[in-house]
Order: structure tokens, then C-alpha cells, then sequence
């Protein structure tokens, strides 16, 4: 009885124990409910703070975008305000390119000297020359001829930067000689240049030459670049095809414009012996009409034109050409337009060729056209050097009369002071004078005149052919 009252109370002994152990490992009813509460009021706060927070977040962002984009503007605002604003110091050329230009020939001016930069300064309106007290070094480059763009005369650095153009891959620089030069007293004299390359290559077709300040060089001093025009440089084989300008009077006749070398036009001039600018103003003046007829409908009125005008532009020196008949002598300059007719002893200048009869005067010129091989001549102007001594004159124009010849050796130097109206009267006869008066009609300097067919005919008509100028 007792070891079973003993196991009992070790039975009750050990229920109790682990009651207690449950009573204290178990969480308490009170313990949970706070638990739950401040797990419920995390997750409120939390949905409630989320969204405030997002929106706080996202203000300050745009804040800060907005802060950060005003000073991006305000300095690039900046920026732009200096860029615009024209340098008082900039660099120039002193002068225009003389055009066309081809590759591997010398770049030079209009007055085919060197090209120099100068050093220019702005004061009011007006740009002047002026110089730095010490040396700054100049760089040459060749820029897109389309810069810069609208004509605008101000641009930045960068931007002149980017119009520089670089030789094509492959190819040799773009430009030989001397890229960088040193200027002193505001002036500095390039050295020789050639382009090794067209400009066909490039959108524009064109390229410009431009000159900068080696900024280590200039001490700070902001001075802005220079540019030239913009010009097309072509390939050296073209030169040997080029138009003179302006042409020699020894130029074969292509040389004019409008004639191609080897083209239609230039192989009808030569078929009819009409091989250099003096043939064609030749017979521009003699027989103007046959001119126009040889060259036929393919060279329109306005070629004909540029031609002619490119023609007449040709410089005719000082030379002189005599032709004489049995009573009578005339002047022709290289283009066979009279200078001066001497008739029966009396001096006719140009200008007082109005009161000869016009067929005659007309015969006389085409005749020497005729004979031009055999024409004497005379190097020197009038005035100047005498035109024809009693010996030439006697000796080349023998006449049947030994009156004229007289008369002609009391002339052999002519003059401008013409021959009175008595003196004209009394030696001249009908045949060659149509009106009593000497000269009939007021002529004026620069205006050509052309004389009428008909002796009866006393009025003049404009374009004289024979006496341009008149």
C-alpha cells in the first residue's frame, strides 16, 4: 500500500510539473493582444507613410531637376551671349584670291602677289589696321566653303573647328607649304601654297582658306579667325584649258569663251584660218556678219555676246599697221581699226572720218584686211614715234603721181590737230569729200558709228566697224 501510495503521488508530482512547464512556455492572452495591436499599427502607419513619403520624394526630385535645368540654361545662356559677341581683334586678308584656281599651282592674290594676313581691330564701324607688341603664331586651313552659314559674320571657335576639311583618306595633305607662320607688326607675308586636291569631292563644291591664332601664342587675347571667299579649285589638267582673262592677241581662239577647245565652234574658226584672238577680231571688224555666219545658229545671240566682249577685252599694245593704195595711206591698230587715213596729203584722224566718203573708207580697210601679210609695221604710238618717213613712204607706196608722193612726204609725222576746213577744200578732191563742211556731223568720243552705203546718204548710223571708238 505504500509503494502504490508512494507511485501515485510521483505520478501527481509529475503532472503538476508539467502543467507548470505548460503554464510558463504558453504566451499569455494579454501578451498576444499587444502583440497584435502593434502589429496592426505597424502595418497602418507603414500603408499610411508609404505614399507620404513617395510624394515628399518625388517633389524634391522635380525640385531638384528643376534647379539643375535652370543652371544648365543659365549657363547656356552664357555661353551664347559670348559666342555672338564679335571680337574687337580679328584676322584678315588683305586682299582677294585671284580666280580660278587649280591644284599644284601657287595660291596669290589679284595682284598675283603672295597672300598676307593682317591683323585688324574694330573702332566704331570702321576695321582698321593694327599690331600686337609681340609676336603670335598663325595656322593655315582649309575650311567647307559653305561656312559660315547664312553669311554671318561671327561664329565661335568650335564651330570654326568643325568646318576645317582634312585630306580624303589615302591622299596627300590637303594643302602644301608653310601651315604655320609667325606674325610681326600686325602683318605676316604666307609663302608658297598649292592645293593638292579638287573640291569636287565635298557637298558645296567649294572650299575656303582660313587663319587662326595659336592660342598658346596670343597671351589670352581673344581675336577671331579669318576666312577668304569661297572658291572651286579644279584639277591641274584643266589649266592647260583655262580662259585667259584677259586674252593676248597671240591666244589661240579657244581661249575666248564660249569656245571649247576642240569643240564645234573651234573647228569652224579654224577651218575658215581663223586660229587666234586677233584672226577673230579681225574679222569681228571687217566682216562681222561673215563672223556670225561661220559660227552658225548653235552660238545664240547672248553667247555671242560673252565672246565678242571677252574678245574685246584683249590688250592690243602699241603696234601699228600701214597699208597704202595709189591715193591714199591709213592706220590700222592690230584688229584692223583705223587710226588715221592720210588722202591726197591730208590727215584724217578717226574721229573726222565723217567726212570721207564711207564706201571708200570701207574698201580701203577691207583691201588691207586682204593684204594684212603684207602690211608694214610700226612699233610705237602716235604721236610719239614718227609713222612714216619720206624714204618708207616713197619706197613702199610708190605712186604714179609724184604729186601725192609730195604731198605725203610734207606729212610724215602725224599730228591730232587734224586739217582745216580750206586746206581740206582746196587739196581734197569731190570723190573723196561729201559735205562742203569738214566735219558734218558732231561726234563724240566713245560712240561708234557706221557710215552709209550711199554717197548720197549724209547722216551716220551707230556701229561703225572700221573705227570703234568714234
Amino acid at each position: 500500500m505504500a509503494a502504490a501510495k508512494r507511485f501515485s503521488d510521483h505520478l501527481d508530482s509529475n503532472s503538476d510539473q508539467q502543467n507548470e512547464k505548460r503554464r510558463r512556455t504558453g504566451p499569455r492572452l494579454a501578451t498576444v493582444i499587444r502583440e497584435v495591436i502593434a502589429g496592426n499599427f505597424m502595418q497602418n502607419f507603414c500603408s499610411a507613410l508609404e505614399p507620404m513619403i513617395r510624394r515628399v520624394v518625388q517633389e524634391e526630385v522635380e525640385h531638384g531637376l528643376r534647379r539643375s535645368a535652370l543652371r544648365s540654361l543659365s549657363r547656356s545662356s552664357s555661353l551664347r551671349i559670348q559666342a555672338v559677341e564679335p571680337s574687337r581683334l580679328k584676322l584678315g586678308f588683305s586682299d582677294r584670291l585671284a580666280l580660278p584656281i587649280f591644284t599644284a599651282s601657287k595660291i596669290v592674290d589679284l595682284e598675283k602677289n603672295p597672300l598676307e594676313i593682317i591683323l585688324l581691330e574694330t573702332r566704331g564701324d570702321r576695321m582698321i589696321q593694327t599690331a600686337l607688341a609681340y609676336p603670335i603664331k598663325i595656322e593655315i586651313v582649309v575650311l567647307d566653303g559653305d561656312f559660315p552659314r547664312g553669311d554671318n559674320e561671327t561664329w565661335t571657335s568650335k564651330e570654326f573647328e568643325k568646318s576645317i576639311v582634312r585630306e580624303r583618306t589615302g591622299k596627300r595633305p590637303l594643302l602644301t607649304g608653310e601651315s604655320h607662320v609667325t606674325m610681326r607688326d600686325g602683318a605676316v607675308v604666307l609663302g608658297d601654297f598649292e592645293f593638292t586636291d579638287n573640291s569636287s569631292w565635298i557637298r558645296c563644291r567649294k572650299f575656303r582658306l582660313g587663319a587662326r591664332v595659336v592660342q598658346r601664342s596670343c597671351g589670352g587675347v581673344k581675336i577671331q579667325e579669318a576666312i577668304s571667299e569661297a572658291f572651286v579649285v579644279k584639277d591641274h589638267r584643266g589649266e592647260l584649258y583655262k580662259k585667259h582673262h584677259p586674252p593676248m592677241l597671240e591666244d589661240e581662239v579657244w581661249r575666248l569663251e564660249k569656245i571649247g577647245k576642240d569643240g564645234a565652234f573651234h573647228r569652224k574658226l579654224a577651218a575658215e584660218g581663223i586660229n587666234t584672238v586677233q584672226d577673230f577680231l579681225k574679222v569681228s571688224t571687217v566682216e562681222q556678219s561673215k563672223l556670225r555666219t561661220i559660227l552658225g545658229v548653235g552660238m545664240s545671240e547672248k553667247m555671242w555676246d560673252v565672246t565678242l566682249k571677252h574678245a574685246r577685252d584683249c590688250v592690243l599694245g602699241s603696234k601699228l599697221y600701214i597699208y597704202g593704195g595709189p591715193s591714199y595711206t591709213i592706220i590700222l591698230n592690230p584688229i584692223c581699226e583705223i587710226v588715221k587715213v592720210v588722202v591726197n596729203g591730208q590727215t584724217y584722224s578717226k574721229q573726222y572720218l565723217s567726212s570721207l566718203n564711207s564706201g571708200y573708207v570701207e574698201n580701203m580697210v577691207r583691201s588691207a584686211y586682204a593684204n594684212w601679210n603684207s602690211l608694214q609695221e610700226v612699233d610705237g604710238q602716235l604721236n610719239q614715234t614718227p609713222l612714216l618717213t619720206q624714204g618708207d613712204l616713197v619706197d613702199q607706196y610708190q605712186s604714179n603721181s609724184h604729186t601725192i608722193a609730195r604731198s605725203l612726204q610734207q606729212h610724215a609725222f602725224f599730228t591730232d590737230e587734224g586739217t582745216s576746213l580750206e586746206t581740206a577744200q582746196a587739196e581734197c578732191s569731190d570723190l573723196w569729200v561729201e559735205t562742203p563742211a569738214f566735219i558734218s556731223t558732231a561726234v563724240e568720243s566713245g560712240v561708234r558709228y557706221n557710215f552709209p552705203d550711199s554717197p548720197s546718204d549724209g547722216e551716220l548710223s551707230p556701229a561703225m566697224p572700221f573705227a570703234r571708238g568714234i
